[in-house]
């Protein structure tokens, strides 16, 4: 069997809603065999995450941190996957890394976003105005047409920046007013400390957590988790891996059945938006089964 390369030339082919479409339906399959290697030097990282769907193939995304790559004039972020056959194990295709992590993560949230999002989305906030935020620009886009999408930075300049790339956006200054008047908020920066606080929402909304990868990163307060309804896109990846949900657990604030869901209760009709005045939370921990379908899809794509 060949191995392909899907890479930067397959994204125009790409399609938000198809992909969703695409998650959904892999989380119709038996549960992913998932695992993850983190290894440190001073300040980088070398991170491997697998993950294995029976009747879907397999899946080795690996990427390294390296942070003085700056000061190289070098991406601080250097990546590979590798898609491998279901029955024969046999490697099927190489992954452009960003374009995979790009169009995992984003359809990730948009997934969640389509059923737990209220039923009129008119305002969108994005805290953050990095590479995920320019992609999930995109991806509300397709989902959300004709909703405001606005954006915050604590470097407003940065937050400009984005918006010249994207005119249609609207640049705030006010975080708290902000946070309040959005319908949807999605929080994709790389703070350890919480941006967002629970005294700033109000029923109806719903939350988008990106961000925080690390235990000991957070994007949002205590008071957030307990005001709101709280699903994970997989229980083996965002309980433990992401602090936003290990450190409350540990503390004793969130207790495990107040997480309610993840992506595999989909089917079984377990994820839902309750009442219209509910305030519900998604963490998107972005596990390598996500990755897997994306690459998936995106094979099916390169073939058609």
């Amino acid at each position: 069997m060949a191995t392909e390369h899907l890479g930067r030339d397959l994204e125009n082919k790409l399609d938000w809603l198809e992909l969703c479409d695409a998650l959904e339906a892999g989380h119709r399959q038996p549960r992913a065999s998932l695992g993850d290697t983190v290894l440190h030097r001073g300040g980088d990282t070398l991170l491997s995450r697998s993950a294995w769907v029976d009747g879907l193939g397999a899946l080795v995304k690996t990427a390294t941190v390296v942070p003085s790559n700056t000061g190289r004039q070098q991406p601080t972020v250097h990546g590979h996957a590798v898609l491998f056959d279901d029955l024969t194990g046999e490697p099927t295709a190489t992954v452009d890394f960003g374009l995979l992590t790009k169009w995992k993560t984003a359809a990730t949230s948009l997934l969640a976003c389509r059923t737990l999002a209220p039923a009129r989305v008119e305002r969108i906030l994005i805290v953050g105005a990095g590479t995920v935020a320019a992609s999930m620009v995109e991806a509300y886009g397709a989902l959300f047409p004709d909703a405001q999408i606005g954006v915050y930075n604590r470097t407003a300049a940065r937050a400009e920046a984005l918006a010249r790339r994207h005119p249609q956006l609207v640049v705030y200054s006010d975080l708290e007013r902000a946070a309040f008047e959005a319908d949807v908020i999605c929080t994709a920066t790389l703070s350890a400390e919480p941006v967002l606080q629970g005294a700033w929402l109000r029923p109806g909304q719903h939350l988008d957590l990106i961000g925080a990868f690390r235990p000991d990163m957070r994007e949002v307060d205590d008071d957030a988790l307990t005001r709101s309804l709280v699903y994970v896109d997989a229980f083996e990846t965002a309980l433990e891996g992401t602090g936003e949900l290990a450190i409350p657990l540990a503390k004793g604030v969130l207790a495990r059945q107040d997480v309610l869901g993840d992506f595999a209760d989909l089917a079984a009709g377990r994820w839902e938006r309750p009442s219209t005045d509910a305030i519900t939370v998604c963490k998107n921990a972005g596990g390598a089964h996500l990755d897997l379908m994306t690459a998936v899809y995106m094979r099916r794509k390169a073939a058609a």
